[in-house]
């Protein structure tokens, strides 16, 4: 899925990236995805972001399954017993 990216660029660079799409024929998205992905692999960086670290670190908490469902649980059951006073 993609997603909108909002920054604030050089107006030469916008320009530049223009240009190079009308040149390439193809999409200024295209040629913003192909430099970065380009930037990354010369920098080396892709070999050392681990994407799924990350992103995807729920289950290495420093409380147990049960303590987590416990405050959630209490979480819940404050916000009710304030809403039905």
């Amino acid at each position: 899925m993609d997603k909108i990216l909002s920054a604030r660029v050089d107006e030469a660079i916008i320009q530049q990236v223009g240009i190079l799409a009308n040149e390439l024929n193809t999409t200024k998205k295209a040629i913003i995805e192909a430099a970065i992905k380009h930037y990354s692999e010369q920098k080396g960086l892709e070999k050392k972001i681990n994407i799924f670290d990350k992103t995807c670190g729920a289950w290495k908490r420093s409380e147990t399954v049960q303590e987590s469902v416990s405050k959630a649980r209490s979480a819940f059951n404050k916000s009710m017993k304030r809403h039905h006073q």
